[in-house]
């Protein structure tokens, strides 16, 4: 995890965001905590736990922050919003498979955008974002016991 971390504060730098301590434990968490999405309102309650004085506009502000640096991938039903650290920089681009069981997300490394955009032919496609749902291989075992 230290990695993990020595390569998210370098994410900050190179974005021109600075290292505090609450930063630094906002992406420590995050990092623990990589392989799910997680309300935004429980990270603020963390935050909140670990430094009493903090707003809850710093800990969202911090959390857009991340957001628009790529560090942190969001997504947001309605209104309620879930978050998680970003899975592979080198990878920016990419889908997920969730697990309706137990939440864990899988990143999908192929895009099926030429598939879509064979069948809208004239159109402009902006934007996308793919998430696959279902059970993964441990949670299969455990539903069909």
């Amino acid at each position: 995890m230290q990695q993990g971390l020595t390569q998210a504060l370098a994410e900050l730098k190179k974005n021109h965001l600075k290292v505090t301590k609450q930063r630094r434990a906002l992406l420590t968490y995050l990092l623990a905590n990589q392989d799910h999405y997680h309300d935004v309102t429980l990270v603020d309650d963390y935050m909140r736990q670990q430094f009493p004085g903090m707003s809850h506009n710093t800990i969202y502000r911090n959390i857009k922050e991340f957001e628009e640096a790529g560090m942190v991938e969001q997504q947001v039903q309605g209104d309620h919003a879930r978050v998680k650290y970003q899975c592979d920089f080198s990878h920016l681009h990419h889908h997920h498979f969730i697990c309706q069981h137990c939440g864990k997300v899988t990143e999908l490394k192929e895009c099926p955008m030429d598939i879509f955009e064979a069948q809208l032919p004239g159109y402009q496609i902006n934007g996308h974002r793919i998430e696959l749902y279902g059970l993964c291989p441990d949670c299969q075992k455990l539903v069909a016991q």
